[in-house]
């Protein structure tokens, strides 16, 4: 059956869309190269890096902004790279989760660990409004200091459909105070008295990020070490329902802006598919139906993708509008980092 000229015309537009989009994603590609490259250099001095490549990208993105305005001709595929490979990132992260990771730390620990990122998110979200930020903003720090840092974001940035100028904000002064933790945590070992497990219960409650929780906890010991990064795991899984708890509202408040009549949605429609697509693969691989052999190249393809969005963000991003929030966001995370540490200090002590 020969092809329709409709046919032809809507893969020729088709194709067309996709040649736009190369320049903006070559562009994100190359600051990701450079970020990975400084990464990769850190841990070859530090073995551990203090700054992650996703930092890098962001702040470097945001430098080449400051001194080229991207045409038309670049900012679809920047926009693309920052929004959609962003989304797939997060799909793709379901495939490292098992949930039977949950059940292996023990129910008290577990329960102590969620009630604290509960009690954080309504904290930091509730400081960052009284200093004036936006919603959205407010969401970004408070997920960002309560469960994973950059990456938890990272995670719900697309869901709350935030803004470039928002995530970047959160995650450059997230990213400071990340390294300033890893580099003085480690003097409260003295100060407090705290043993190994509960400087690695400590690490794991208010370090932000996985490599940085090592970072942490090697110079108290491997007892430290293993549990701070347990208790660290536990934390990221909570990514998982608050990102699903926060679509569903997202979703619902929308609704509920654009019709005065209240319908009844699937759920499939309410949660983003590539939220359903992490918790398919989470459970994928709960089932042992993920190969182990897989979980390696999947995350790092994850890990890469969502450096390329930072990189995007970054060139997306007018550092004069950072200017005009810079005090009152390094005040909400400062705040609410003080908060963290002084609730997991607390808690650490009742786990003798």
């Amino acid at each position: 059956m020969p092809e329709s000229s409709q046919d032809r015309g809507q893969k020729e537009g088709a194709l067309k869309r996709v040649v736009l989009l190369v320049p903006g994603i070559l562009v994100s590609g190359l600051v990701t190269v450079i970020s990975l490259g400084v990464q990769a250099v850190e841990e070859r001095v530090f073995d551990h890096p203090y700054i992650e490549a996703l930092v890098v990208a962001i702040l470097l993105g945001m430098a080449v902004r400051t001194v080229w305005q991207p045409s038309e001709r670049w900012r679809s595929g920047i926009a693309f790279s920052a929004k959609q490979l962003l989304e797939v990132a997060v799909m793709l992260l379901g495939a490292s989760i098992s949930f039977a990771a949950i059940l292996a730390s023990g129910y008290l620990l577990i329960g102590a660990i969620a009630a604290m990122v509960v009690i954080m998110l309504v904290i930091s979200f509730g400081l960052s409004r009284m200093l004036g930020l936006k919603t959205k903003l407010s969401i970004l720090i408070a997920c960002g200091n309560s469960i994973c840092g950059n990456s938890a974001i990272a995670a719900v940035a697309p869901v709350i459909e935030a803004d470039g100028d928002d995530i970047a904000s959160s995650i450059s002064f997230t990213a400071i105070l990340g390294v300033l933790m890893v580099l003085g945590l480690p003097l409260l070992i003295p100060l407090l008295k705290l043993s190994a497990t509960q400087y690695g219960i400590l690490a794991g409650l208010t370090v932000y990020a996985v490599p940085q929780v090592l970072a942490a906890t090697v110079p108290a010991g491997i007892v430290s070490t293993q549990i701070g990064t347990l208790v660290k795991l536990v934390r990221v899984l909570m990514l998982g329902p608050i990102v699903v708890g926060l679509s569903l509202f997202a979703a619902r408040r929308k609704r509920l802006a654009g019709h005065a009549k209240v319908v009844s949605i699937s759920p499939f429609k309410l949660v983003p598919w590539f939220i359903i697509g992490f918790l398919v693969l989470a459970a994928l691989r709960s089932f042992q139906l993920v190969p182990d052999i897989a979980i390696a190249p999947v995350t790092k393809i994850a890990a890469v993708l969502t450096v390329v969005s930072m990189a995007a963000l970054g060139l997306g991003v007018d550092v004069r509008v950072l200017s005009t929030v810079g005090g009152r966001v390094t005040a909400a995370v400062t705040l609410s980092l003080l908060l963290l540490l002084g609730l997991s200090i607390g808690l650490v002590h009742f786990f003798k």
